[in-house]
């Protein structure tokens, strides 16, 4: 059975990062049309960010791009695989790389259940 779309869906790390990364105050919220599957996220040390890519099942594969609260910017190559958690709740558990600086890893965001009008920080 596919996993639910990720259409209006709020998702946050479940751990900090290193610093000028993701981390437990950012936000993503995220769209799916199709195998269209595209992502605005902010807080943290995160001003904006955006991704863009594919969804093919339970995998995304994007790219993401983000300005940091320092000024610098950042982008690269994550895939994701989408898990079902109890409840309807969704968790994405993330390979990625960077594409404009040395370094790779992993993490996981899970849904947050703030509903689609919920603002996200910044």
């Amino acid at each position: 059975m596919p996993v639910a779309s990720l259409e209006g869906r709020t998702f946050a790390p479940v751990a900090d990062q290193q610093a000028g990364q993701v981390g437990t105050r950012t936000r993503f919220r995220y769209h799916q049309h199709g195998h269209q599957v595209w992502a605005d996220y902010s807080g943290g040390d995160i001003v904006r960010g955006a991704l863009i890519g594919t969804r093919s099942e339970d995998m995304i594969d994007f790219r993401y791009v983000q300005l940091r609260t320092d000024g610098t910017t950042a982008s690269g190559h994550c895939v994701s695989r989408i898990v079902a958690l109890p409840g309807g709740r969704l968790r994405l558990e993330e390979s990625w790389r960077w594409e404009s600086q040395p370094g790779r890893g992993t993490s996981i965001v899970e849904e947050t259940g703030d509903g689609p009008e919920a603002p996200l920080p910044g």
